[in-house]
């Protein structure tokens, strides 16, 4: 009885934090593992790894927060969405926000715990991330490509775990993997968004699938492609054994396929797009994969 009230009380916060879908918190920690295991000084320490995994679950639990915010209205009128717990009235606004106050609160804890070296650089990298995380969700009313936005989030991603364990950001193996992981989230964020495409025309709100129209397929392609590319550009410069390249190779063809897959035919509905969304995560875990063994 008791465990059964506190799953009723639990369920909506694990929703509005998106932690029954782990796939999400999974595709944004691959990259800032990425970043980690490409540094040039000594493979990441446990701690510090722990430290970013947590520390990444917690700042994606207020930008989920901060997107049903923002989307409250809007997510009642549409299919996909019509259940999240703001929308469905499961969670009172005013919780919400104290929930995602906590979790900022939490977040700057853990940035403050980073190693020294690099503790400040990423503090200073989390603030500049922070408007961005908030405002995203807001973007589609006024941006043509809310997506881009979101990559760029992403972005940040990859360089708070290279600055708190180098102590910089400069370094052209960085900016490979910053521009391979904004092109992945781009993609494949634009792929998520056609599942929402009929009610954002609707509504009147903006998406990089609404925008790119015809080119959806195309400019996708080429997102997969470039990421490919810059983290085979990342093995290039660490000299990276052929076990990388093999594994590389696998999923830049597995990718492509991916895409060609879901616009396979003229009908594309959500389990195609949730299908391609889960295999994105199993891509990027195995690069990560190839990574640390190599």
């Amino acid at each position: 009885m008791i465990f059964q009230k506190l799953k009723v009380y639990l369920q909506p916060i694990f929703e509005i934090l998106r932690w029954n879908k782990p796939t999400g918190r999974i595709i944004l920690l691959i990259p800032a593992c990425w970043s980690l295991w490409l540094t040039p000084n000594d493979q990441p320490d446990y701690q510090t790894v722990f430290k970013i995994i947590i520390g990444g679950i917690f700042v994606s639990g207020l930008g989920c927060i901060a997107n049903d915010i923002w989307d409250k209205d809007i997510d009642k009128k549409v299919l996909r969405t019509r259940n999240r717990p703001l929308a469905s009235d499961k969670i009172d606004i005013k919780f919400a926000f104290s929930l995602l106050f906590l979790l900022l609160f939490l977040s700057f804890l853990i940035t403050l715990s980073l190693p020294e070296e690099g503790r400040y650089l990423s503090l200073f990298l989390a603030f500049l991330a922070l408007p961005l995380i908030l405002i995203y969700p807001s973007s589609k009313r006024w941006f043509k490509f809310p997506q881009l936005i979101l990559s760029i989030c992403w972005g940040f991603a990859v360089l708070i775990p290279w600055a708190a364990h180098e102590g910089n950001i400069f370094n052209p193996v960085l900016l490979c993997c910053w521009l391979a992981t904004v092109l992945w989230t781009f993609g494949f964020d634009t792929i998520y968004a056609l599942a929402d495409k009929d009610y954002d025309l609707k509504i009147g709100v903006n998406s990089s699938a609404i925008t790119l129209g015809a080119l959806t397929k195309n400019s996708v392609h080429f997102c997969y492609f470039g990421t490919c590319l810059f983290i085979g550009i990342c093995g290039i410069i660490n000299q990276l054994d052929i076990v990388f390249w093999i594994i590389l190779l696998i999923v830049a063809l597995l990718m492509q396929k991916d895409i060609n897959r879901v616009f396979k035919s003229k009908e594309i509905n959500l389990k195609k797009i949730s299908n391609h969304f889960k295999n994105q995560a199993i891509y990027g875990g195995l690069i990560l994969g190839a990574l640390i063994i190599a």
